[in-house]
């Protein structure tokens, strides 16, 4: 569960923490689908019905290990936003928003323990920590601390709360905010992009990876809400119109659950339910892997 300890705190630091507003997921009435995401009643019978939480939509450490493993998908490095780009980012903005994807390919190395590969790239997040003033502890101090107790929600939140507080008050001081923005923006965008490219296959979907990229509707609806704090920062506004743009595909559907069966804690930002369906088409899913495919590449570019 380790190998994706990395992963899962970009994630986790991307959309659950200290977003100015949060999603409203109401039950509404079941309609026919488009794509079920939901087990059938055989499926049902033979699996114990087990409640799980969501991060808004994002995948816990087992979740990421075991897709990989199930779907048998390789290591593909070149999917990565390599190291040797470092030192083009001479820009506040653009190495704001690579570290941010550096941070979650670090963790997607991690994840295949690719020794060399993973001393390249967390000398590059460290490298980058440092062009923008942020003191290494507040990115792998939390991060340590979080593998040793990976299993408790409560802790990752309560050390992520803490790392993101800390780094949003160092640059404040500085008069930067928007570069906690920007650089959570890039996680979120660089996530999404290795999931619709290594994991979702539309030739053959897996239903599980469709319905993680759908619920990345609540995540993007967060997100913006955040990067509205940063409207002073002219790059903070462009990419926010992109982002805008984006959600115009997943505001094409919709995701529902049983009735009776989702709970929100807003507390802690989680949502638990069994199951859920949601009215994506794969043409949508299409559509969302190609922007976002776009959108990254123009990120990574100098």
């Amino acid at each position: 569960m380790k190998r994706a300890t990395i992963i899962i705190f970009v994630l986790v630091l991307i959309a659950a923490i200290s977003f100015s507003c949060k999603p409203d997921v109401s039950r509404k009435k079941k309609t026919e689908s488009t794509f079920s995401t939901l087990r059938t009643d055989k499926e049902n019978k033979d699996h114990a019905i087990i409640k799980n939480e969501i991060f808004y939509g994002l995948l816990t450490p087992t979740e990421i290990t075991s897709i990989f493993n199930r779907l048998g998908i390789p290591y593909e490095k070149a999917a990565l936003n390599p190291t040797t780009n470092d030192d083009l980012y001479t820009s506040n903005s653009k190495a704001s928003i690579n570290l941010g994807i550096y941070g979650v390919d670090f963790g997607y190395v991690k994840m295949f323990n690719n020794s060399q590969q993973m001393i390249d790239y967390i000398l590059t997040v460290k490298d980058m920590s440092s062009k923008l003033g942020i003191p290494d502890k507040y990115l792998m101090d939390p991060i340590k601390k979080i593998e040793s107790d990976i299993s408790s929600p409560d802790t990752i939140m309560a050390l992520v709360n803490k790392s993101y507080s800390d780094i949003e008050n160092h640059l404040r001081k500085e008069g930067r905010e928007s570069t906690a923005g920007l650089m959570l923006m890039g996680g979120w965008v660089e996530a999404l992009f290795l999931t619709t490219q290594l994991l979702y296959n539309a030739e053959k979907p897996d239903t599980e990876v469709v319905q993680k990229i759908a619920q990345q509707k609540y995540t993007l609806t967060s997100l913006l809400c955040f990067m509205k704090n940063y409207y002073d920062d002219p790059v903070v506004v462009f990419y926010t119109k992109k982002l805008i743009f984006l959600k115009r595909y997943f505001d094409t559907f919709d995701i529902y659950f049983k009735k009776g069966d989702l709970e929100i804690n807003r507390s802690r930002q989680v949502l638990i339910a069994s199951g859920s369906e949601t009215t994506v088409t794969l043409e949508t899913l299409t559509r969302i892997k190609d922007y976002v495919a776009k959108l990254r590449t123009e990120m990574v570019n100098p």
